[in-house]
């Protein structure tokens, strides 16, 4: 057997090959094959999670009603954004509400 050695070794060698088949418009094409149904559904929820969290005044347990998911998974997103600095949070809230109104 020979040695076989992982072409991808971090976040950002992923990040680029998301990046990549952006470019060529294959994103929806690899997206689908990397990640599987409940883990599309899963980022879903987190997008949603991060726009109420900066978005609006709702508390985390009504935001878990709205969403249908638990209240650990909204405080883990409360929790990183806790954890990132004002510009970052700026740049993500930009980006939420720039896609889709």
């Amino acid at each position: 057997m020979e040695d076989v050695i992982a072409k991808f070794k971090s976040w950002d060698d992923v990040l680029a090959l998301i990046e990549f088949a952006f470019k060529n418009n294959e994103h929806d094409l690899l997206l689908n094959i990397l990640l599987t149904e409940d883990e599309r559904l899963a980022l879903t929820s987190r997008a949603n999670i991060l726009d109420l969290l900066l978005n609006s005044e709702m508390s985390q347990r009504n935001i878990s009603k709205l969403l249908g998911v638990g209240v650990a998974t909204i405080t883990r997103g409360s929790n990183e954004l806790k954890r990132t600095d004002e510009q970052t949070k700026k740049t993500i809230q930009k980006l939420i509400t720039s896609t889709i109104n």
